[in-house]
């Protein structure tokens, strides 16, 4: 079974290379990793800036590795994604993002091993990083729990928005199923794997949680980019309610209230949930201008957003 990997790329450091080689290093092997780079310009300061490795040098270091340029205007976070599944050969593909290292070299092996049968795609545990906030570490360890699941229409009425919940910070995708469901969606701001993975589980398909396969993701937001990020989740659910509709959002909110709040007890540090609360606040003011983004002025919405070439279109707020 040949095994591709997609990554998009973006002004990328050298924790590319530690990325890289990691998957390089894997127990089962890769055929082939894509990686979809904004900004040609970035990618070759990086190059010439490590030791003047250069095109050639990184093509020696890294032969399987194959690096296709697009100009900022053209990302999306679904339609990139899809572009590079269709450079791919391979029956499985993983997709990834920059920022997420591998703890070990069974990722992809255990990742892979349960893509059969209805399970349509699986995803990855992330694991703090070690200059991780307690709220970050709290989220992470209430996203992603240390016992696997394959979830499917049954659990809707148990689990709510959580049946549908995928990351492709790290998850690995059948070829076959995707092209019979028509892949990731070509233009949205986010949620790109979610939506996919609502379509997946309502056509009858299971979406796997693999815990044993494990990456280190984290990131200390600030309240700012915390609403930046949540104004964008709240657009992407506004333009699909046929997802997000059907259960709601905010009560996963609460329960990630009261989970951080016992987290935080268990370690002695309530001190840190009157911070965690002012967190919140911004987190759902932005998902609430997100939600309600086509009332607002197109000025406003540039300010806001953590994605400006987004709104290229304007006719994309009708």
């Amino acid at each position: 079974m040949k095994i591709d990997i997609i990554i998009p790329v973006y002004r990328p450091g050298r924790e590319l290379f530690a990325l890289l080689d990691k998957l390089e290093g894997q127990s089962v092997p890769i055929h082939r990793i894509l990686l979809m780079n904004t900004g040609k310009a970035y990618f070759d300061e990086l190059l010439e800036g490590t030791e003047g490795m250069g095109e050639a040098g990184f093509a020696r270091r890294y032969p399987n590795v194959q690096v296709r340029h697009l100009e900022k205007r053209e990302f999306d976070h679904g339609g990139t994604r899809h572009r590079a599944v269709g450079h791919s050969e391979a029956e499985v593909f993983v997709a990834m993002t920059q920022d997420a290292l591998p703890v070990d070299s069974f990722l992809v092996e255990r990742l892979t091993a349960n893509l059969q049968g209805n399970v349509a795609a699986a995803y990855a545990r992330q694991l703090p990083g070690p200059d991780s906030s307690e709220f970050e570490k709290a989220s992470r360890y209430f996203n992603y729990p240390p016992s696997s699941r394959v979830k499917t229409a049954a659990d809707l009425e148990s689990m709510g928005i959580k049946t549908f919940f995928c990351s492709n910070v790290c998850a690995a995708y059948r070829r076959d199923v995707y092209e019979k469901l028509g892949g990731f969606v070509r233009h949205t701001i986010f949620n790109e794997d979610m939506i996919y993975a609502a379509a997946a589980i309502r056509a009858g398909y299971g979406i796997a949680y693999e815990a044993g396969a494990q990456v280190v993701h984290s990131h200390n937001y600030t309240n700012i980019q915390q609403l930046r990020r949540n104004f964008d989740l709240g657009v992407s659910q506004a333009q699909h309610p046929e997802v997000f509709g059907a259960a709601s959002s905010e009560s996963e909110g609460k329960r990630l209230v009261g989970d951080t709040w016992r987290y935080l007890k268990k370690r002695k540090r309530l001190y840190r949930f009157p911070g965690f609360c002012v967190q919140c606040a911004f987190k759902y003011a932005g998902y609430l201008l997100g939600k309600h983004y086509r009332m607002l002025p197109r000025g406003l919405i540039l300010k806001i957003t953590a994605n400006r070439e987004y709104w290229g279109d304007f006719t994309i707020l009708s």
